[in-house]
């Protein structure tokens, strides 16, 4: 069988499995023991909602596709009609190569070439590794072109609610200020998260709070790294972002079942929605520069 996610590389250890593949590079799957720690999808369909995608070389939404670069303007295609605007960058749906394969590891590798709207050259490798704590992927982004790069990454794994129901579970973000967005869902201003809706700082139930922000100004422990985390009935799993990813992006949209398996996405990121065109924790890559980060699920049974 020829799935639409391409090549399937599984990964194990102790009680960890994962499924790595072809398409986009990213994470179709991931188990501790007999439960499942990710919302995935079947290796006979298509990722759908993002789920388990690398955004890259920016996440989340740019407006209408347009942003300028050292006087030049640039245009990509828009590729969600319903806001207009460009959408999770230009390799979730591009086939990655299999550099390196290990029992517990897989190294995966994109060229993105220089193309209209995006003229730059960056070649970026992608380390999957299990250990006994979890999962976690280190990504490298390399200019090897002439040019000043932008460049912004993100990835989109949901963690599992299982059979708790979404507003039971419970949700801890350790972020001091949120991003407000407007009607196509593009940012206006931060707002500290005190006294409103958006505070979990110190964990509370989802109830009907719907989000699909970025949180940023997030506490991290000595080991330089946050960790947004969630309770359900039988399991307690995490996503932790390391030194260059400054944001994380909660998503509910899919928490109570639309769409699939009901999960919440919790989304490492190095910048929000329209850093090209804003700036906002841009980074700008220069020739023959490397940018380096890691983020990973952890997850432990109740």
């Amino acid at each position: 069988m020829v799935h639409p996610s391409g090549e399937q590389w599984q990964i194990e250890h102790g009680e960890w499995a994962a499924v790595l593949v072809q398409g986009g590079g990213g994470l179709r799957a991931l188990r501790l023991g007999d439960h499942d720690v990710v919302a995935g999808y079947p290796s006979e369909e298509m990722a759908s909602a993002g789920r388990g995608q690398l955004l890259l070389p920016w996440p989340n939404r740019l407006r209408d596709g347009r942003y300028e670069i050292d006087g030049v303007q640039h245009e990509l295609p828009i590729t969600e009609p319903e806001t207009g605007t460009a959408s999770h960058g230009l390799a979730r749906w591009e086939g990655w190569r299999l550099r390196e394969r290990h029992d517990d590891a897989v190294v995966l590798a994109h060229t993105l070439l220089p193309r209209p709207g995006y003229p730059f050259h960056v070649e970026v490798s992608v380390a999957w590794v299990l250990d006994e704590r979890g999962l976690t992927c280190t990504t490298q982004a390399t200019n090897v072109g002439g040019e000043v790069a932008p460049w912004g990454y993100g990835a989109h794994p949901y963690l599992t609610l299982g059979e708790t129901r979404a507003d039971d579970a419970r949700l801890t973000v350790p972020a001091e200020q949120v991003m407000e967005v407007d009607e196509r869902k593009l940012p206006t201003s931060l707002r500290p998260v005190r006294g409103t809706p958006f505070d979990l700082r110190d964990g509370a139930r989802l109830g009907e709070r719907s989000l699909d922000h970025a949180y940023t100004d997030l506490t991290r422990g000595e080991d330089r790294c946050w960790e947004v985390r969630l309770e359900t009935e039988v399991m307690t799993s995490s996503v932790w972002g390391g030194p260059g990813l400054d944001w994380v992006q909660i998503f509910t949209g899919r928490a109570r079942g639309e769409g699939g398996v009901p999960g919440i996405a919790v989304e490492p990121l190095s910048c929000p929605a329209d850093a090209f065109a804003t700036g906002t924790s841009l980074v700008l890559l220069e020739p023959d520069q490397t940018w380096t980060a890691q983020w990973g699920i952890e997850a432990r049974r109740v």
